[in-house]
């Protein structure tokens, strides 16, 4: 038997899937135009799949902060943040989130993914602590709980009920007790009910982990998430975030007002043995949260976006998985009309986000868009002109329920 033998099936579906169109999962943009226009094959295109939330990847800012950090201090750091890698930069990021968070400590980590990654593996450990995940959660969760070696129960998706039930039927000698969910789930951009998550953790004396990656800078006030939203900050004991999203970077960070977090710069692998973000990177970073602290109309010029596009779809009768917000996605019948659909939106310009079985939940096949506060209304029309042609050209297989 092969070592490749195992992967005869996935391929099989891909090999299926190119021969009627290109590949959506190696898009190349061959050139950028700006944060929402990109050059692929050799055609303009308007990028609705990025999670370029508030569109500041070409931020003055934060490109000139980013263009110091590697004239001053180097292309990388060659090191961990155990080691050698930290730098005063690193220090400031992690005091500068904890203070627009409103928490006492931050750990920055190398990625998003290692921040769930590392923190997750080294919170939770075998025989006595147990990990309550909610079943859509994102890979670096579950990669989490199978790092960490200890038991992984899953509960239904966004339903404090079933939750309430696993922790009810745990055994008394489990010690350690950590839920784990999502502000806004990536694939679908549902919203957790963060409030009712929370009441029923503490009231088992779980401690709840919340990644807020995606609604990071999108949702509350000023841009805390779902859990300001909820007003909720100060009850959630971890939380978890990217610098890949609205901070348009690389990185990923865990903060708590749990003193106890900085013991994860000694006891987590992912920090302990990958090089540090370099300092371009955390500046780029650095001055992106500025941006975000002081300019609430980002968030608001994406939330109408949101709102024009989310309208204009529902008249066309698409089926949506979750209600308006900056992750729109579209659920069509199957893998091979969700393809199709894909490769029309292409050929009229517009680059989505295809998502199909077995990387999405329920089975489902979708065509996943993301708005952003950088689309223009030229942007927007284009979008829309396009979804109208692929309604009237796949009427028939599209799936529709009343708006």
């Amino acid at each position: 038997m092969s070592l490749f033998d195992k992967f005869e099936k996935t391929a099989s579906l891909y090999k299926e899937l190119l021969g009627a169109g290109r590949d959506p999962f190696g898009v190349s943009m061959e050139e950028m135009k700006g944060p929402m226009r990109a050059i692929v094959k050799g055609k303009e295109i308007v990028l609705a799949g990025t999670n370029n939330y508030l569109g500041l990847t070409f931020e003055d800012d934060a490109i000139n902060a980013a263009k110091r950090a590697l004239e001053e201090q180097g292309t990388g750091t060659t090191g961990s943040r155990f080691a050698n890698g930290t730098y005063a930069g690193h220090r400031e990021i992690e005091s500068a989130l904890a203070e627009f968070l409103g928490f006492s400590n931050c750990v920055v980590f190398s990625t998003g993914y290692q921040a769930n990654l590392g923190a997750i593996a080294a919170l939770v450990q075998p025989p006595n602590d147990v990990i309550l995940l909610d079943a859509d959660s994102h890979a670096c969760l579950y990669d989490g709980c199978q790092l960490s070696g200890a038991q992984t129960i899953r509960f239904h998706h966004n339903s404090p009920e079933s939750l309430d039930k696993r922790l009810s039927r745990l055994d008394p000698s489990i010690t350690g007790k950590l839920v784990c969910i999502e502000g806004m789930y990536s694939m679908f951009g549902d919203v957790a009910p963060v409030k009712e998550f929370v009441e029923v953790a503490h009231k088992h004396g779980a401690y709840l982990y919340l990644d807020e990656a995606h609604s990071f800078g999108v949702y509350g006030e000023n841009g805390r998430g779902v859990a300001e939203a909820e007003g909720l900050m100060d009850q959630v004991d971890f939380y978890s975030g990217t610098f890949s999203k609205s901070l348009c970077s690389i990185g990923g960070f865990v903060a708590s007002n749990h003193p106890e977090l900085e013991y994860l710069r000694f006891s987590s692998r992912p920090y302990m043995f990958t090089a540090s973000p370099s300092p371009a990177n955390i500046a780029a970073a650095t001055a992106t949260l500025k941006h975000i602290s002081a300019d609430a109309s980002l968030r608001e010029r994406l939330w109408s976006n949101a709102k024009r596009i989310h309208s204009a779809f529902q008249q066309l009768g698409f089926d949506y998985c979750a209600p308006v917000g900056p992750v729109i996605a579209v659920r069509l019948p199957d893998k091979q009309t969700a393809f199709l659909a894909w490769n029309f939106l292409m050929d009229n310009g517009v680059y989505v986000n295809l998502a199909i079985p077995p990387g999405t939940p329920n089975a489902a096949s979708i065509l996943r868009l993301s708005v952003s506060a950088a689309h223009t209304t030229k942007d927007l029309d284009i979008i829309v002109q396009a979804y109208t042609a692929l309604a009237e050209n796949f009427q028939s297989a599209l799936v529709t329920t009343p708006a």
